[in-house]
């Protein structure tokens, strides 16, 4: 054990001394301490909400740009449904109406772009609708169609000499809810959940890919050889990855304490507009610690002996981008299931030593989970750490006592096998 911490402190040393480490972290966490504080010093009241006038100002620019900007739309009414325009003016507040006599002269000055589209009304039940170029996201027809709807009622109660407006005020009465959310509101806790999914995945590709880069430069230099016959290899591998393991979250831990912790020092300054992100409730936080230290370890084991399976340091991105695929496929597979968080897919997920890491802290933020499923998927994911890397460490040390060509995973597994 004693030796074990020899090379923990030393690698552990090598991080936190390194200059772009440090100033790295302190320097993003400064960043993000400053933007914290910003609302208090910099009028933020545009980005953030402005003032009840300021809002009206805007309102009334707002309104008279409108005003300036008007579409223009052709109206072909031969019946005289639409003499009295009120109707149309409480669903196009924006919207200028050109009377057309006849077809033709409507469809000429949507060709020379006179008026942006043209409405044909048949009868109360039947109207055309014309636009010379039809857009994606052209809703207009919908609109009018929902205008003539109301004219049609109007008609029919017209002519069964039936009130319009207690008929209408009962019949399309709008029917209030309230809503209480007795478990977790997803919506709520996507943000921060969609933040944190991004955050395990930045540490293990970031960190992991130093660990087999560390590992691998070692053996090109040739100082291996003497550390492996003088210390277990398990010592050397474990002491690396667990110190690469703390320095990982170290930063990651600086970084994220800094913008929790001042953000809710200004959270009245910034108006909780950054609660969605920000706001991160204790067990979550506890969850991401615990999977994500697990999940990292777990990877950085399978890097470091993968590094261990490469003659130059060059070649590491080579021999870890079959990993790299895995850890991206977790990547997008919990991503796109951040809104059904209790399917099936997500719950396999929880338990599977290569996805848990972000899987399970995601179901406890936004779904519904047990308690002994938490307990299951962190046994699982510690028991599959420690036995990775136990077979890490023998591939650790007969990989860095070979040189030449970089030894494949077929071959090392099946020459531990022999040995």
């Amino acid at each position: 054990m004693r030796r074990f911490s020899t090379v923990f402190q030393f690698e552990l040393r090598n991080y936190v001394k390194n200059k772009s480490f440090v100033i790295s972290t302190i320097l993003i966490a400064l960043i993000i301490g400053v933007v914290m504080f910003v609302p208090n010093v910099i009028d933020m009241s545009d980005t953030l909400g402005t003032s009840i006038e300021q809002t009206k100002e805007e309102d009334k620019e707002d309104a008279e740009d409108e005003e300036e900007e008007k579409s223009r739309y052709g109206l072909l009414d031969s019946n005289g449904y639409f003499a009295d325009r009120s109707l149309l003016e409480s669903y196009y507040e924006d919207v200028e109406f050109v009377n057309y006599s006849d077809e033709k002269s409507m469809k000429e000055d949507l060709e020379k772009e006179k008026i942006e589209a043209g409405y044909v009304v048949e009868d109360d039940s039947h109207f055309r609708y014309l636009v010379w170029n039809n857009h994606m996201f052209g809703g207009d027809a919908t609109v009018f169609q929902q205008v003539m709807t109301v004219l049609h009622k109007q008609i029919y109660c017209q002519e069964k000499n039936l009130d319009f407006q207690e008929i209408s005020a009962n019949y399309d009465a709008p029917v209030e809810y309230e809503q209480e959310v007795l478990g977790k509101d997803a919506s709520d806790n996507y943000w921060y959940s969609y933040a944190l999914v991004i955050v395990i995945f930045m540490i293990i590709v970031m960190y992991c890919v130093m660990i087999a880069t560390s590992v691998a430069s070692e053996k090109s230099n040739r100082a291996i050889e003497v550390l492996v016959t003088s210390i277990d290899s398990k010592y050397l591998l474990f002491g690396k990855v667990l110190s690469g393991a703390v320095a990982a979250f170290l930063q990651v831990g600086i970084i994220l304490a800094t913008a929790l912790v001042c953000y809710q020092i200004n959270r009245d300054a910034w108006g909780g507009a950054l609660d969605s992100v920000l706001n991160i409730p204790t067990n979550v936080l506890w969850a991401f610690a615990m999977f994500g230290i697990g999940g990292f370890l777990f990877y950085a084991f399978l890097y470091g002996a993968l590094g261990a399976l490469v003659s130059k340091t060059e070649d590491v991105n080579k021999s870890t981008g079959s990993m790299q695929m895995i850890v991206m496929l977790v990547y997008f597979v919990v991503l796109f299931q951040l809104d059904n968080v209790d399917g099936i897919l997500i719950k396999v997920c929880s338990f599977l030593p290569i996805s848990s890491y972000s899987a399970m802290f995601v179901r406890i933020a936004m779904g519904n989970v047990e308690v002994w499923e938490i307990a299951v998927s962190f046994a699982i994911l510690v028991i599959s750490t420690i036995g990775v890397g136990c077979l890490a460490a023998k591939i650790y040390r007969m990989g860095t006592l070979r040189y030449g060509n970089p030894i494949s995973i077929k071959n090392a597994l099946k020459n531990l096998k022999n040995d």
